[in-house]
């Protein structure tokens, strides 16, 4: 791998003094010192990295040596108030956001002309990748050819996407794109593409400095483990990145995790980073900085570091990050990077005093720990990753979790559950997982009937591949081993293999109702199990290679079993999922499957082999072996120290230097792709992929006045816990969806139909799939899911939200979104805020945001209120049937920010209901993009001045 280089015409002022020289081997490069600026010596790892940043990018203006001194002298008991400019080095992205991206950058380049400017001035200004993962679906899984097969419809499905990436690799300069079947982005990332520490020209000389990296996925925070702060950003934040706009942000608390101890055995890392996202959910780190250190930190693997980096967003915080150290050094050794880049990130880091020292305790807002010795096997669900269970609980808690997932009558005796649940859980040690009951839960059935003992049951009878089966509440439909989050890491999933191995020596077999699959996030572990003689074991349970790419993770987990499927259907079962990916909420995994959960590779293939959630590993058999014995999980389990010997026989650097020689050359199906030219795009009339974003229509030179809003109507009102994959279009179109009549009217037959993600090149699909979740609850409807609202404009009648929003578009009328606590958590979904915004919400009202959501929204010109503290739209008396009137959003025209805005609610007939709502545009570059109708907006004002 190469560092990065590129012309810079833009010096730094150098106030402090900090420009200097370091030499590593015969080389030199310009360095901006950090011991220049006063207080940095005990800063965290992750706030020197912001100050070097603000030391090389210092011009007087955007930057000033106020701004330096306020990181220096940083005060770490207050609370964030200093806006900075943050300029990333570099930009990475996946295909589901990455081609909207391109798909602006594209728009933009013809708008930029329209006003009367260069079109050639929209390019990449930092380097930017694209990984394309998330496109490829489990049609096929449990044969050998499935890989191909998936592969060979992922062409065919995606085809024109590609095409257009293909033209944009060609048309924007620095922009690269790794092509299909390579691998998941995070892990391709900390495995090849992050530099760690980068390099450029700058005025003649060889400048060095941190690696740092925003992506179009929250889970961009995995480079964290490596040392290199990032995070996850809107599409729209990192188009505006990659064209030069720095990110204005607040400087941060940050929360100091102190690591003790080490994993004991039976543990993975998987129930280490469960653990780590319980406490740091519990403790609250929205919008916070998490940086881990302590003497435990060098007992950490690297492949850990960056599983529990991974999980940042399932936290809420903004990063997760480790300091470099011999670890970092002898990952980055591992994979191949060259013996000229090692030299440098170790002497840089030491350099600039942002090697671990475990002697040194930085200044913390917050401190955690965690003694790694009491970390015990979990699991996670059935919704939120957060919501951690111990193994041993697990066969209680999902009996009392079942009781939300079926109907009255439907195999669930409640008292009896309560009485088992009581002897399970003594009152002293009852498991906190009530937060799992949110507002949204409201109007649930409780459940009556069923087995006496309160074990769930509701038996359909199914013939798979000639064996006739029971299909029951709590069955495992799904056992997917996915995700970077693990399959990035080898201890896990070697562990799963000999698991594996050990369960097909012993006779065992994974239940027939069971869809089997193992989407690795890079070639490399395909490599290593290759070599250390897995996969024959592994395929014997049906773990056949299915893809490299974002699979059951992110919802592209493909049919269940057919059979399975007509049982859910027939007995309205609440059937479940076990996957080793980062995200299980409601809806997302796979539209028959109710109850999700996320667990380590081989508790995956454990709950494969047991069959159901209904299990307690400890005291049920998994199997019965081959003479007729009972078989249990500890017979099975591999030992930490045989799995590390494995390890160390199986995996090379020459895998990682072969794998990743030519990644983005790609294989005879991308080199085979008719690729368009020009430096601008010829957009196809008749594309239902690939159309030119609206947003810069009519727009002149100089933005509109900012005006109040009257006359809004409720689109929506939502509870708790609402995230981005409620929000924002994802998963399989449904053909009587609004989005599945719009592609039948333009010719595309419903096989075609093809996924939401990958239609997000085109704005017209995607309007008509915001909201559009198949768990959605708006609480303007009693006891109804999915895409529905009440339309006023029609006397209130019920109709999808998309229809709705077409009629008070008719009428000019505005629309505003009420919503409970953590507003938008989860992916940093861009199309999220733009379909919210197309939609014609010009508000959202909310007891709290989660950061990205927030941020996006104000991206697209949408105003992001809160609920005064304490209130909600429940406690002020509102129901949502209220027009909404706003007063004070024109002092934005003033350049300043109003602290609150004054919010009047009236029903038809009665009382006003009138309270102060807090405007969340926390920085002024936030009011700049507002005050421009969106961040892209004022990106190509700024080009064309």
């Amino acid at each position: 791998m190469k560092t990065t280089t590129e012309e810079s015409t833009v010096p730094s002022a150098n106030t402090f003094g900090a420009k200097g020289e370091l030499s590593v081997g015969d080389a030199s490069y310009e360095i901006f010192r950090l011991a220049q600026v006063e207080g940095s010596q005990t800063l965290p790892y992750s706030l020197k990295v912001l100050l070097e940043n603000l030391l090389r990018t210092e011009d007087g203006a955007n930057v000033t040596a106020d701004h330096i001194n306020a990181l220096g002298q940083w005060d770490e008991t207050a609370e964030p108030d200093t806006e900075i400019q943050f300029t990333p080095a570099r930009v990475i992205m996946q295909d589901f956001t990455g081609v909207p991206c391109v798909v602006d950058l594209a728009t933009m380049r013809e708008a930029v002309a329209d006003l009367g400017g260069d079109p050639t001035k929209i390019n990449p200004l930092a380097p930017a990748e694209l990984v394309i993962d998330h496109s490829v679906i489990i049609d096929v899984f449990g044969q050998r050819d499935a890989f191909e097969r998936n592969v060979d419809f992922e062409y065919e499905r995606n085809e024109e996407r590609y095409q257009f990436l293909r033209w944009g690799q060609t048309a924007f300069e620095d922009f690269k794109v790794v092509p299909p079947g390579t691998g998941i982005v995070h892990q391709v990332n900390i495995e090849h593409l992050a530099r760690v520490t980068m390099t450029r020209e700058v005025e003649g000389s060889l400048q060095a400095y941190p690696d740092t990296c925003v992506g179009t996925d929250s889970h961009t925070t995995m480079e964290n483990g490596l040392g290199v702060l990032g995070w996850g950003v809107g599409g729209i934040e990192a188009e505006a990145a990659m064209l030069g706009q720095p990110i204005s942000m607040l400087i941060p608390r940050v929360v100091g995790f102190k690591l003790t101890g080490e994993i004991p055995q039976g543990a993975t890392a998987t129930d280490v980073v469960l653990t780590i996202t319980e406490m740091l959910r519990d403790h609250g780190v929205v919008g916070k900085f998490v940086e881990f250190y302590g003497e435990g930190v060098s007992a950490v693997p690297l492949a850990n570091r960056a599983t529990i980096g991974n999980m940042s967003p399932e936290f809420g915080s903004t990063c997760a990050i480790f300091p470099i150290d011999d670890v970092t050094m002898d990952y980055l050794r591992l994979t191949g990077r060259p013996q000229e880049q090692l030299d440098l990130v170790e002497a840089y880091a030491k350099e600039q005093g942002m090697w671990l020292d475990a002697s040194v305790e930085a200044r913390y807002s917050e401190r955690l720990e965690l003694d790694l010795s009491t970390v015990v096997p979990s699991i996670a669900g059935p919704k939120r990753p957060q919501d951690r269970i111990s193994l041993t609980e697990a066969k209680p808690q999902f009996r009392k979790d079942l009781r939300n997932y079926v109907v009255e009558g439907n195999g669930i005796d409640k008292s009896a559950v309560d009485a088992e649940l009581a002897e399970t859980f003594p009152a002293s040690d009852a498991p906190s997982h009530d937060a799992r009951e949110e507002s949204q839960e409201a109007g649930r059935p409780t459940h009556s009937g069923g087995a006496a003992d309160g074990r769930s049951s509701n038996p359909v009878q199914v013939s798979i591949d000639g064996q006739d089966v029971t299909i029951d509440h709590g069955h495992v439909a799904i056992a997917s081993i996915t995700s970077c989050t693990n399959t990035s890491n080898p201890s896990v999933m070697m562990a799963a293999a000999m698991l594996a191995k050990n369960a097909v020596e012993r006779g065992l077999q994974v239940k027939p109702w069971v869809k089997t699959s193992m989407a690795p996030g890079s070639k490399v572990v395909t490599e290593y199990y290759e070599k250390a003689g897995m996969w024959p074991y592994l395929e014997a349970l049906g773990y056949h290679l299915v893809g490299y790419g974002c699979t059951t993770c992110i919802g592209n987990s493909g049919p269940i079993v057919p059979e399975v499927s007509e049982a859910v259907a027939q007995g309205d079962l609440a059937v479940t999922a076990v996957l080793s990916g980062n995200r299980n909420f409601e809806g997302r995994i796979n539209p028959d499957v109710k109850m999700n959960y996320l667990a380590s590779p081989p508790l995956v293939i454990a709950y494969a082999l047991a069959g159901t959630m209904d299990f307690d590993f400890e005291t049920d058999p998994i199997g019965q072996g081959e003479d007729g014995s009972d078989v249990y999980l500890k017979d099975i389990w591999p030992s930490p120290q045989d799995v590390q010997s494995t390890i160390d026989h199986a995996i090379s650097t020459e895998m990682f230097s072969s794998k990743y020689a030519d990644v983005f050359a790609g294989d005879e199906r991308w080199k085979g792709l008719p690729t368009p030219e020009g430096n601008t795009f010829e957009w196809a009339q008749d594309s239902t992929y690939v159309r030119k974003a609206p947003y810069f229509d009519g727009m002149g030179r100089e933005p509109e006045p900012v005006e109040e809003i009257s006359g809004a109507r409720v689109l929506a009102w939502l509870g708790d816990s609402v995230t981005t994959d409620h929000i924002s279009p994802a998963g399989s179109i449904k053909a009587d969806s609004p989005a599945g009549r719009y592609l039948a009217e333009h010719g595309v037959d419903k096989k075609d139909f093809n996924s939401y993600g990958s239609r997000r090149g085109n704005h017209e699909v995607m309007i008509r799939g915001t909201f559009a979740n198949i768990r959605l609850r708006n609480l303007l409807l009693d006891g109804v899911e999915g895409s529905f609202t009440r339309d006023f404009t029609n006397g209130g009648e019920q109709t999808s939200i998309f229809e709705a929003s077409e009629s008070y578009a008719e009428q000019g009328t505005p629309l505003v979104v009420l919503a409970g606590k953590e507003y938008g958590s989860g992916s940093s979904r861009d199309w999220a805020a733009k379909g919210t915004r197309l939609l014609g919400v010009r508000a959202v009202i909310a007891q709290s945001y989660e950061r990205i959501h927030r941020s996006n929204l104000i991206g697209m010109g949408v105003i992001p209120l809160q609920f005064p503290q304490g209130e909600s739209a429940e406690s002020l008396g509102l129901d949502g049937t209220e027009t909404f009137d706003f007063e004070g959003i024109t002092a934005l025209n003033e350049g300043t920010t109003p602290k609150t805005v004054k919010v009047t609610a009236t029903k038809d007939g009665g009382e006003p209901v009138s309270f102060d709502a807090v405007v969340r545009i926390d920085t002024p570059g936030e009011a700049e993009y507002y005050r421009n109708g969106g961040i892209l907006q004022y990106v190509l004002r700024s080009l064309v001045a």
